[in-house]
């Protein structure tokens, strides 16, 4: 059995781990990731050593429907940045795997070409079935990415549907991705993720209905209350690296206009309360799944009156959800597994 450390030696390891983060070692960062990707005891002795949310590195969303070149479109993005002498850290959050509930990792084949570059590092996230397209550790993430010296982070999302939206609280600027034809500028228009976006993007620029598709965005626009920052559309081939050069001056323009109406320490307060409730949000879902997974001693008498026609799945799960209540006060709630 492995003896569990002591706190000293607890705190001495994380005062190393963090040391090691800003000198640059992957070895650290990819550890210290995954004690706050894994809930690791050391976690919060972590997060506590790194820069405060309000002091990240400028965050940028990447969303869109799936099938859109989200990851391509990174790729080629970090391709401009790199030659701009930026530090690239990019969280790529994937759908589950059905087997092994782990990412399915697609993100990385579409960006090998920056997987030996000591200026880029990719982290690849299963979503656990956390909704609103975003893993549940990724602010975490982005503050030991920003605790090791990464100077643009990029989170992409998996392919978001009309309710996930959670990347408007967590990314100063999103963009989002639509393609030609396929219905998918109709169904951004449609989706409150139309609201949520400060630049478009119409990738595969190169296919027939690029034109119409960027004009249906701007018409939908056009129909958007006035405000100070107008979304900008554009044109983008993600494998020929056309028009990325642009899309990158159009997020620096929409960063610039942050700075403008108070900076993003100011920013981000503002959106706190919106992460703060997602947050404890997923960490509820999470301990109730514990909670399931450690079935309850009331678990079998349960099915048995669902299975006898002896009570309704809802009046079920409304005394499941009552016994766990009871149980987390009363026992200081289940572990997170």
């Amino acid at each position: 059995m492995v003896a569990t450390p002591s706190p000293q030696d607890s705190a001495s390891e994380i005062a190393a781990l963090v040391a090691a983060l800003r000198q640059g070692s992957r070895r650290a960062l990819a550890r210290a990731i995954t004690y706050v990707e894994n809930y690791d005891p050391r976690r919060t002795a972590l997060l506590q050593a790194l820069p405060p949310a309000t002091d990240l590195p400028y965050i940028v969303g990447i969303t869109g429907p799936p099938g859109a070149g989200k990851s391509s479109l990174i790729g080629a993005l970090t391709t401009v940045l790199r030659q701009r002498g930026r530090r690239v850290g990019i969280v790529a959050v994937d759908p589950d795997s059905p087997f092994t509930g782990g990412a399915v990792l697609g993100d990385r084949i579409r960006m090998l070409q920056h997987t030996e570059d000591d200026g880029v590092y990719i982290r690849s996230m299963s979503s656990r079935g956390n909704p609103g397209g975003l893993a549940r550790a990724t602010w975490e993430v982005l503050q030991v990415l920003g605790g090791a010296g990464f100077d643009v982070l990029i989170v992409e999302t998996t392919g978001v549907g009309q309710t996930e939206l959670a990347i408007r609280h967590f990314a100063d600027t999103v963009v989002l991705v639509v393609t030609p034809g396929g219905g998918d500028a109709i169904q951004a228009i449609k989706s409150g993720i139309m609201e949520v976006a400060h630049v478009f993007a119409v990738n595969k620029a190169d296919l027939p209905g690029a034109d119409v598709t960027a004009s249906q965005l701007k018409q939908a626009l056009n129909l958007r209350p006035s405000q100070d920052w107008r979304p900008p559309v554009l044109p983008v081939i993600s494998t020929t690296n056309e028009g990325i050069a642009a899309l990158w001056e159009a997020i620096e323009s929409h960063y610039a206009a942050i700075e403008q109406a108070g900076g993003l320490a100011a920013v981000r307060r503002d959106r706190m309360y919106a992460q703060l409730s997602l947050m404890a949000e997923s960490e509820l879902r999470a301990r109730f799944h514990a909670y399931l997974r450690n079935r309850p001693p009331s678990w079998d008498d349960l099915m048995r009156r669902l299975a006898r026609g002896q009570t309704s799945p809802s009046l079920a799960a409304e005394e499941l959800v009552d016994q766990f209540i009871e149980t987390s006060c009363s026992r200081g709630g289940p572990p997170l597994v």
